[in-house]
């Protein structure tokens, strides 16, 4: 039952005591509405108290205007209630929205690599790969970021922490050390840490060694090695050989990119890829008692990384094609280890070297690299002719002077002891070089040289050092000399041993003057 004011704002709010009056006769069945005894009485009743309550509406707008200030006073009020609620109502929004986008990035980083450092992020929204050329290496499809990590057997964060490129670190995916080289100074390895180096580790497998490479490369390949490098230039009558300068740091990101790539994969994939397989150059700087590593410019392969020496093979094989194209149109043979080019000939014209140069190092500066000026040899007949560390002049072996060196080494080693030995300038690690040369040995000669690889073995295990226990050597089929080309006359041989007669007839001589000029 309502209290009696509320019964008195019910008959105010419905338009006035008739009005009320109707309603609840019509909510409680006396009255009925729409009959036509009742519908003019109805009709008159309702349309009184609508304008009952319009007219007290009037009255209340009327009382409020006589009073502007009070008339003013409200319409801010309103508005100003008004504006609060859309305020907060924006303000929800706003907070939801957010929210959403919150969920949505975070959703993203889950499935996805945004932001992989400045200069390597911009075509991480690029996925779409070229399936064709794909199957054409078998070669597997990543259509996501999260099928790439998980084909490699790790999750989102982790990739993305090992391909991002930071410019300034307290430390780095590689540990960089200086090696000495045999022929003098030293060389910057920068060798991977483990989580990268196995990533490298799978891209090497799983992509790299799926695409072939040109027949003339022979480092780093399997069934391969400096023997099948060197084979086909046994007996030579002239020989060049020649160094890139700089192989490693000259293939810099965007040709590691423009690979991968080129196999079909997307932008966004080579530019993951190409992130694990390159590293830029640093410097370290000590600031307030701490050593920060800072790029100092562009990525590039590090030596050292699993994945390096497979994509210099694979871009190199425009190269390696030009070469052995240049090559057997001059009658020579060609053959490419890594950086070190070696070209041969049986026979041959005077100007045949001179001929080939010109045209080999034109095709090294347009394929983006450069000859070592210093590590450039052209060899005639009568000389020593050399083949990344095989001698080649009859057949596959080692140069004397390093045997009777390697020997003297054992004898002072078995007379004084590991601390008073080095080898090629160097005391470190000096059983591991030991066994290791003793294994060159082995590999090139096994019968030749077997009383040497028992001594330095016998004496490594003397001194504590645990080696592999060696197994039968397994042959290598070592390719023979080449023919000699259409364009160059084969001089005569020997019967006996097929031996070239014709001289080199001052050829070094003035290929390097020609080489000096140019």
């Amino acid at each position: 039952m309502p209290s009696r004011q509320e019964l008195y704002d019910q008959i105010r709010a419905r338009g006035g005591k008739d009005q009320y009056t109707l309603e609840e006769m019509v909510r409680t069945g006396f009255w009925k509405p729409g009959q036509a005894e009742t519908k003019a009485s109805e009709e008159l009743i309702r349309r009184e108290g609508e304008l009952v309550k319009e007219l007290r509406e009037l009255n209340e707008k009327q009382r409020l205007y006589k009073n502007r200030e009070a008339a003013l006073k409200e319409m801010r009020r309103e508005r100003l209630a008004a504006s609060r609620q859309k305020q907060k109502e924006n303000k929800a929004k706003r907070e939801q929205a957010r929210a959403d986008k919150a969920a949505a990035w975070e959703r993203r980083k889950q499935d996805e690599i945004l932001f992989l450092g400045e200069g390597a992020s911009t075509q991480l929204n690029k996925i779409e790969s070229r399936v064709g050329h794909l199957l054409r290496h078998g070669l597997p499809d990543f259509a996501t970021h999260r099928a790439l990590a998980q084909a490699m057997l790790t999750n989102i964060g982790e990739l993305r922490f090992l391909a991002y490129g930071r410019k300034v670190a307290k430390g780095g995916h590689y540990r960089r050390f200086l090696m000495p080289k045999k022929t003098g100074g030293h060389r910057l390895i920068s060798a991977p840490m483990p989580r990268l180096k196995q990533a490298q580790h799978w891209i090497l497998h799983q992509i790299l060694e799926k695409v072939p490479v040109h027949a003339a490369a022979h480092g780093f390949r399997t069934e391969h090695s400096i023997l099948t490098n060197a084979g086909p230039h046994i007996g030579a009558s002239l020989m060049i050989n020649l160094d890139l300068r700089d192989f490693f740091p000259n293939i810099t990101w965007p040709r590691v990119f423009g690979l991968f790539h080129a196999l079909g994969y997307s932008r966004s994939i080579a530019t993951i890829f190409a992130q694990l397989c390159t590293e830029p150059p640093v410097e370290e700087v000590d600031l307030d008692g701490e050593t920060w590593q800072v790029a100092t410019g562009v990525r590039h392969l590090p030596q050292g990384a699993p994945t390096s020496p497979a994509i210099t093979n694979l871009l190199c094989r425009r190269m390696d094609a030009r070469m052995t194209g240049i090559a057997k149109k001059h009658g020579f043979a060609y053959t490419r280890y890594a950086d070190d080019l070696t070209f041969s000939t049986q026979g041959g014209d005077r100007d045949a070297g001179r001929k080939l140069l010109w045209q080999v190092r034109r095709v090294i500066e347009e394929e983006g690299f450069q000859i070592h000026p210093d590590k450039l040899r052209t060899m005639g007949k009568g000389r020593r002719h050399e083949v990344t560390g095989v001698v080649v002049n009859q057949k596959l072996s080692v140069p004397r002077e390093d045997v009777r060196a390697f020997r003297a080494l054992l004898h002072r080693l078995e007379a004084k002891g590991p601390a008073a030995c080095a080898w090629r300038g160097s005391g470190e690690r000096i059983l591991a070089r030991v066994s290791g040369f003793a294994n060159f040995l082995s590999m090139v000669d096994e019968k030749r040289y077997a009383p040497l690889y028992d001594q330095a073995m016998k004496l490594a295990a003397k001194h504590g050092y645990r080696h592999e226990i060696r197994h039968p050597a397994k042959k290598v089929d070592v390719p023979p000399p080449l023919p000699p080309g259409t364009y160059v006359k084969r001089a005569e041989e020997k019967k006996a041993g097929g031996e070239v007669q014709e001289s080199g007839g001052g050829l070094l001589s003035k290929v390097m003057r020609w080489f000096g000029k140019k």
